[in-house]
């Protein structure tokens, strides 16, 4: 956290406000920080409320070594298995992309080890003599490990929410079966009465125990994610501009530098995708076990055990949902809002610029891309 902050972070904050007006240095410099700020807040977050998600991690190893049902644990193994998928592909772009960085700063660090004015991997003038060595090196080499480590450290914070959201989604849909077996046994006259009322009431407590478990986890991460909202839109936009730019003026960029960008704005949507996706598998799940009660046999069963049903139903009119700060919530629909955003913002970047407004819009705030 350290690193991140005065190596990545801060400097390229303040070195915006020294290169203010030079556009292509002011959205470098932004994205830099945008990212590392991203990856900073994730990873505060994660330490903070590390107790809470220790609780979390201990529920789902209980689950694992309590689970004795067959078709249970393949549901869960099935889900399990889906979060793997969408964790390898993280950590697959992830790699790609890092690699691409490391190749691209090494041989900027290759052109320029013997020249009198040397460039660091993010732009800021240190209160030491950061030019002269061994102080040039050992400062580049601490921003790209600070760099190095926003890709593991973003992807891990990704695939740990997204697999213990999956694991309730398993949870959530083994426990509809329980129920539909449950009334069933019922009314085939399998079992009493009083063992119905049992298994019905330790129902409704797990129902309960799984909310809780999915609240805990939106209310340990709903901030954050409102920043990784906007910071991951925002970073979208600067990339893609940035690579506008360099096919428009012909710069004499390296092939590299056109494919990490590229990578990268690949390995940005895999990771939305994954909340996206995990979200909106717990929002279908928790759903679905009220329209389970519908859709079972409570019409074989007498009428005052089947009123009983209704606390399970009434348990899930409200879905769960992993929200953005309250301000909305993760599903697919908003990834697709974001893509449209995404758009809009692109081609006000490449309007401002081609009209050359960019003055008038850092002076005095008009066109701004909201109001676009």
């Amino acid at each position: 956290m350290s690193i991140l902050s005065f190596y990545m972070v801060i400097p390229q904050l303040i070195h915006v406000i020294r290169v203010w007006g030079n556009v292509a240095l002011m959205v470098e410099d932004i994205a830099a920080a945008n990212f590392g700020l991203m990856v900073l807040s994730k990873l505060f977050v994660t330490w903070y409320h590390s107790e809470t998600l220790q609780t979390l991690m201990m529920s789902v190893m209980t689950d694992w070594i309590n689970s004795t049902n067959k078709r249970e644990r393949n549901t869960m193994l099935r889900f399990a298995r889906r979060g793997r998928s969408l964790s390898f592909r993280c950590y697959a772009t992830m790699t790609i992309t890092i690699s691409f960085y490391i190749c691209l700063n090494l041989l900027k660090l290759y052109q320029n080890i013997h020249q009198p004015q040397r460039s660091f991997v993010y732009h800021f003038v240190y209160p030491y003599n950061a030019q002269k060595s061994p102080n040039y090196e050992i400062t580049f080499v601490i921003q790209l490990s600070g760099g190095i480590c926003t890709g593991p450290i973003n992807c891990t914070v990704d695939s740990f929410i997204s697999m213990l959201l999956l694991h309730e989604c398993a949870q959530l849909l083994n426990l509809r079966m329980a129920l539909n077996d449950l009334i069933d046994e019922l009314a085939n006259k399998s079992i009493s009465y009083t063992k119905f009322k049992e298994g019905l009431a330790a129902i409704a407590i797990r129902h309960k125990h799984l909310m809780r478990n999915v609240k805990k986890i939106n209310n340990c991460y709903s901030t954050v994610l409102f920043i990784y909202m906007l910071t991951a839109t925002f970073q979208l936009c600067f990339q893609t501009f940035r690579a506008y730019t360099i096919i428009t003026d012909k710069l004499d960029v390296s092939v590299f530098k056109v494919a990490f960008l590229s990578v990268y704005v690949v390995a940005t949507l895999t990771n939305l995708y994954m909340y996206c996706y995990s979200a909106e598998k717990v929002l279908t799940e928790s759903t679905s076990v009220a329209y389970s009660v519908y859709e079972s046999k409570w019409y074989n069963i007498p009428a005052k055990d089947a009123k009983n049903l209704m606390i399970i139903a009434y348990g899930s009119i409200i879905p769960l949902n992993l929200t953005a700060g309250k301000f909305g919530n993760f599903s697919m629909e908003l990834l697709g809002s974001v893509r449209d955003l995404f758009f809009k913002i692109y081609y006000f970047l490449c309007d401002a610029r081609t009209n050359n407004r960019f003055k008038e819009i850092l002076t005095d705030g008009s066109g701004l891309p909201f109001m676009y």
